[in-house]
């Protein structure tokens, strides 16, 4: 008989998408020079952090550990995050941020609680981590808003990465890869 609860995959990945959200936007506010979008993406770091290490201690406290499955986008999102070149408004941009869902559009959220074998514990984990991430959407939202109200003049960003980003990325992947070989 398996023990391993019906729901530990989505604690894992909300462990682990957590944690490279919080090292990214770590990067990210350590560069930007504008002090409300450092403030902004600090205190959201530090609110992904916590979730990354609130998410492995319920795996924990159920007996199992962090499963380590690889993201190919991380490195992409740490070049951007941690770019000079590039603005604040364009990181948004490319790492998808800050942008309001539509009202009628279906919520990421909702299937978490399709599984009804999920204990009190880890179902008032899950509702504290859906409430905090969407607050932070709002605040993302404001700051792009923000970004984007400074630059109206400013043709938009093109959403596309850079050419330099991506090779740079790159080159840090192949690195990694041949350090775990």
């Amino acid at each position: 008989m398996n023990d391993t609860p019906s729901y530990a995959g989505l604690l894992n990945a909300v462990a682990q998408g957590e944690r490279r959200a919080a090292d990214y936007l770590n990067s990210w506010a350590a560069v930007t020079p504008n002090p409300d979008v450092r403030s902004v993406i600090h205190s959201v770091a530090l609110r992904e952090a916590e979730h990354g290490l609130a998410f492995e201690k319920r795996l924990d406290e159920l007996g199992l550990g962090l499963l380590d499955r690889p993201d190919s986008e991380q490195q992409l999102k740490m070049a951007i995050a941690s770019s000079t070149t590039l603005t604040d408004r364009e990181k948004f941009e490319q790492l998808k941020l800050g942008r309001t869902a539509k009202k009628d559009a279906p919520d990421v959220f909702d299937r978490f609680f399709e599984n009804k074998d999920i204990d009190p514990q880890t179902g008032g984990l899950l509702g504290r981590y859906i409430a905090e991430e969407r607050d932070t959407g709002r605040r993302f939202a404001a700051c792009y808003d923000a970004l984007c109200a400074a630059s109206a003049k400013a043709p938009k960003a093109s959403a596309n990465v850079p050419k330099s980003t991506k090779k740079a990325a790159k080159k840090s992947t192949k690195k990694a890869a041949k350090q775990r070989a």
